[in-house]
């Protein structure tokens, strides 16, 4: 690895080790796919693209998911992305309805009360959403995970809809 002579110039060093501290060569199929520790959870998880069952490395879970939504069709992608901004959305307006603007000496069981209005509110909306992405999405388990249904929400959903 060298830099380019317009780096050099730049960056007024000769060589890759005096501009970045380290580098790190992971020969990743040379690994016997045994995780004995964290860093061979993440070879692991590099070489085959998927996390088993017991896993635990710090951030493995979230490249997981960043994975599978990558794997998914393009269409199921966007379907997913609107979901997301729909998320956003609702966070947003609940935080600008509720967040900001209560006041300390509310009645705690009103509060409770707007609590699971908005927890249902919530819960009809995660509902809405799967319905809208059962077309585009087949695997319930999937689409129980992106959504926070349970599969069994999401396959009575389904149900639904071919009755219907």
């Amino acid at each position: 690895m060298r830099l380019s002579e317009a780096q050099q110039d730049i960056y007024r060093r000769q060589e890759p080790h005096a501009l970045f501290p380290e580098y790190y060569l992971i020969k990743v199929n040379q690994f016997d796919d045994v995780a004995r520790d964290s860093l061979d959870q993440w070879i692991y998880f590099l070489k085959h693209e998927e996390v088993p069952e017991g896993f635990s490395a710090r951030g493995l879970q979230e490249a997981k998911e960043q994975l599978d939504i990558l794997k998914l069709p393009e269409a199921e992608r966007r379907a997913y992305a609107r979901y997301q901004d729909d998320l956003h959305q609702q966070a947003s307006m609940v935080e600008s309805s509720y967040g900001w603007g209560m006041h300390q000496g509310r009645k705690l069981g009103r509060e409770e009360g707007r609590e699971e209005g908005r927890e249902e509110g919530q819960l009809q909306e995660r509902r809405r959403i799967a319905q809208s992405l059962l077309d585009l999405i087949a695997d319930d388990q999937l689409l129980a995970e992106k959504t926070g249904l349970s599969v069994g929400e999401v396959r009575g959903l389904r149900e639904e809809r071919q009755r219907g």
